[in-house]
């Protein structure tokens, strides 16, 4: 009896062990299972907004007038620099020939001045030398001579004439206004000068002297001194006159400039290839400066302008590319790259969005036009040929760390392991399994 209830008991255990082995191999065989395999993974952020043009301009004169002639008329295609528009030029043409003219009278005053300067200079030298001459003469009357200093003013003004007849011989080399010319001038005044005070000083010492002619002598040379502080005086004068009509020329310049300016901008050309969508003036209207002539857009650069929320702007960045796809053209999608984000944001029903634009490439053929709704993801981060698993199978253990339930041998283990970057449906798995493993959602228990 004992030995029978003994073969019960272990018959029940084999019983027992058997159903939970098939019990454990049940539940890895219904739980969900996934094979890790290598796959591409991007992260994106989407907007949705409106297709603009984003090369256009409103084309203006820049200057008021009379339209006399419209090249073009609406829905023209035109080339870079092709002409638009022209105003009557004849009051235009008018005020830039009397600028012209201005400005070369004004430059001939230029040229008048530097000749009254450089005459002032030569007059404030010779008065100088004036000077010189009569102190020098005043100097030899009150001078008492002997035998030798006779024959020294002698040899003295014999030295002077010679300078004198060299110098002399020397300017009739030149031309009169020609390089050095005037330079050789101030050395036969000086020299003459020099022969003028040789001879004083000789008479003075041959025929003595009287208080009456040392008088008129101090006289002499007060006046030189007072004809070289007028001649300075005017030598002052010049350069200021000098000065004030280069400043005029140089206004006249500007008005010159100006006013071919303003002839210039009679004629409205085109500043970029592209299409006339609108032309609001006709022939014979007068314009402001600033009237609409035309508008010109480009239709092959389309940019579309999308909102992005204040969470996924951080990630957005320029040059970043986009894929675009328009409500009116489910069948095409299309290339882009952000172009442009607002620095500032706006707030609609409580959110906080940024403006962010992506400028469209290749549109050309695609019936793709300005106003077209359309939507973007904008790719801010790219892996290839990663590993990747759901992300319903990645967990956490108790240490905080991402675990997957790996199936080894027919049973679920619990294998550490590194993820990289997710979309919220896909994990890349940096380390800790391998490519073909199987992954099951939950661990049996």
């Amino acid at each position: 009896m004992k030995n029978w209830l003994i073969l019960t008991g272990v018959l029940l255990s084999l019983v027992l062990v058997g159903s939970t082995a098939c019990s454990q191999a049940s539940k890895v065989s219904t739980a969900q299972q996934v094979k890790v395999e290598r796959g591409d993974l991007s992260i994106k952020v989407s907007g949705s907004g409106t297709v603009e043009v984003s090369h256009e301009a409103d084309l203006t004169f820049g200057t008021s007038g009379r339209i006399i002639k419209l090249f073009v008329k609406e829905g023209d295609d035109v080339s870079q620099g092709e002409i638009i528009a022209k105003l009557e030029t004849d009051s235009l043409e008018l005020a830039l020939a009397q600028a012209m003219v201005t400005y070369a009278q004004t430059q001939l005053s230029v040229n008048q001045s530097a000749l009254a300067v450089t005459q002032a200079q030569l007059a404030v030298t010779q008065a100088g030398i004036n000077v010189k001459s009569a102190e020098i003469a005043l100097e030899q009357t009150i001078k008492t001579s002997s035998v030798s200093d006779i024959r020294i003013a002698q040899a003295d003004l014999d030295t002077a004439k010679r300078n004198l007849a060299d110098s002399l011989t020397i300017l009739t080399a030149y031309i009169p206004g020609s390089v050095g010319y005037n330079e050789y001038q101030k050395n036969v005044v000086l020299a003459q000068a020099r022969v003028k005070a040789a001879q004083d000083r000789l008479d003075a010492m041959l025929g003595g002297f009287s208080n009456d002619e040392v008088a008129v002598k101090q006289q002499q040379v007060t006046a030189a001194q007072q004809s070289l502080a007028a001649a300075q005086q005017s030598l002052d004068i010049a350069k200021l006159s000098a000065d004030f009509t280069r400043q005029s020329l140089e206004l006249a310049g500007l008005s010159r400039d100006y006013a071919q300016k303003q002839l210039e901008k009679a004629t409205l050309s085109a500043p970029f290839a592209g299409t006339i969508t609108s032309l609001p003036a006709d022939e014979g209207d007068s314009v402001l400066p600033t009237t609409r002539i035309a508008h010109l857009v480009e239709p092959g650069r389309m940019e579309l302008k999308i909102q992005v929320d204040e969470i996924d702007i951080p990630g957005v960045k320029i040059g970043q590319r986009a894929i675009v796809k328009v409500d009116a053209l489910p069948d095409t999608l299309l290339a882009g790259k952000v172009s442009y984000i607002t620095p500032l944001p706006k707030k609609e029903a409580g959110v906080t969005l940024f403006d962010v634009k992506i400028g469209l490439e290749s549109a050309n053929n695609t019936g793709l036009r300005a106003g077209m709704s359309a939507s973007a993801d904008i790719v801010i981060t790219e892996r290839n040929n990663i590993l990747l698993v759901p992300d319903r199978v990645v967990k956490q253990n108790s240490q905080g760390k991402d675990i997957l339930n790996v199936v080894v041998n027919g049973q679920t283990e619990e294998m550490v392991v590194v993820t990289g970057i997710s979309d919220g449906f896909q994990t890349e798995i940096i380390s800790g399994i391998k490519e073909g493993e199987i992954v099951v959602e939950n661990r049996a228990q």
